[in-house]
């Protein structure tokens, strides 16, 4: 490995650090579910797993140790670009990669080591944290459209209160703490960052490759799918399910339209395009399949179980990550920014992943734990074949000779 090569842009080493935390959660998760679920073998007996249940170190893992480091990769390259700002320095984002790198590390010594969960928990929040001020700086630059890296700012505030929420939930919290850290993650956090950078990137990529296609960026629709976003995430803290179809009705109706309002036929015929649109594609069944939950409440508690939040993180978070990663890396390393076969089969298996998945959720399905295991090794295996093709790229020079 180069390592001033890698260590030379913050999405080399976000990425890298990601790409690694992925492959080895859902390595982790497809045994945890094989053996403790499916009942295909012995589970193994983790200590960890006697103080945290496997639910939430599942939504722990995913929510804050996966999807993070992939995000801050993306926008400490992108964020100064939007407001025209210089580009980062090493001490802008290094320190805070090693915290977060670090405190992960930690996390997972603490499967067989328990008491190092909190600091390791502790040192990772630190790391997001440098991110976030690293970001509000970013946000404070002056610029003609400020609105989009303030909201990226703002949703890294609402995440770090969800990493510290299960930092306090380990240090021997209720599992309240765990509700509030998992509601923050994905809908103070997660969401509001896909969707905003959706809403700033996925016309303006579209327009460079479609001639004539015009640019829509409507600001009510981002806004109101944010305030939507958070008002979710608070009903379900407070445990309100029978009220969010009150917000995730009107969240499907805005999300439709902006996919109706986004998707071009031509688009469809380039793959890197055509990854994006499908990717946010997934975001109104998400809404819509919460909504007919919430209202079926009373009839039928939980009837669709995880299946809404898994077309959510599965369909949306994991499939758009796939296409933005995909394009950074490539426009970063020097490549022609096009989808190979590595990065469509890939997104293929990401597609069979979520739709299993989803379809493991289904009222009396018979072997529905085997699809929870089935869906688990497709997300394995769509990452580390996007891994095999894309990694080496992180700790290599750029294909065109340029810094970076």
């Amino acid at each position: 490995m180069n390592l001033p090569v890698f260590f030379a842009a913050p999405h080399r080493v976000m990425f890298l650090s990601g790409t690694v935390q992925a492959l080895a959660v859902m390595a982790f998760w497809s045994i945890e579910v094989g053996g403790r679920y499916a009942g295909l073998w012995a589970v193994p007996a983790w200590p960890l797993l006697m103080l945290f249940p496997p639910f939430a170190l599942h939504a722990l893992l995913v929510s804050c140790g996966v999807f993070p480091f992939f995000i801050f990769g993306f926008i400490l390259t992108a964020g100064p670009r939007w407001q025209g700002a210089g580009e980062l320095s090493q001490r802008d984002f290094l320190p805070a990669f090693s915290l977060l790198a670090g405190g992960w590390l930690l996390v997972w010594v603490a499967l067989m080591l328990p008491q190092v969960l909190v600091a390791g928990l502790s040192v990772a929040l630190a790391g997001w944290i440098a991110v976030a001020l690293t970001l509000t700086r970013i946000a404070r630059h002056r610029a003609t459209d400020r609105e989009h890296i303030a909201f990226v700012a703002l949703a890294a505030w609402l995440g770090a209160a969800g990493l510290g929420a299960f930092a306090v939930f380990a240090a021997g919290g209720t599992l309240l703490w765990v509700r509030l850290g998992s509601s923050l993650a994905v809908w103070g956090f997660l969401l509001p960052v896909f969707l905003t950078v959706a809403h700033r990137m996925l016309p303006f990529f579209t327009s460079s490759a479609v001639r004539g296609y015009v640019v829509h960026r409507p600001a009510w629709a981002l806004r109101a799918l944010l305030a939507f976003s958070v008002a979710h995430g608070t009903l379900a803290v407070l445990e309100q399910g029978r009220w969010l179809w009150l917000v995730d009705a009107p969240a499907m109706l805005v999300a439709g339209r902006l996919t109706w309002l986004w998707w071009s036929r031509a688009a469809m015929q380039n793959r890197m395009l055509a990854v994006l649109h499908l990717a946010f594609a997934w975001l109104a069944p998400a809404f819509a399949l919460s909504a007919l939950q919430s209202l079926a409440k009373d009839l039928a508690p939980g009837f669709l179980g995880q299946a809404p939040l898994h077309a959510l993180t599965l369909g949306f978070f994991a499939s758009m990550l796939l296409g933005m990663a995909s394009r950074v890396t490539l426009g970063h390393s020097g490549r022609p920014v096009a989808a190979d076969n590595a990065m469509w089969r890939a997104f293929c298996m990401m597609q069979a992943a979520a739709v299993v998945r989803v379809l493991s959720e289904l009222p009396d399905l018979p072997g529905a734990y085997s699809l929870m295991w089935l869906s688990s090794l497709l997300w394995l295996g769509a990452f580390a074949l996007w891994a095999a093709r894309y990694a080496p790229a992180f700790w290599r020079p750029r294909e065109d000779g340029k810094g970076g």
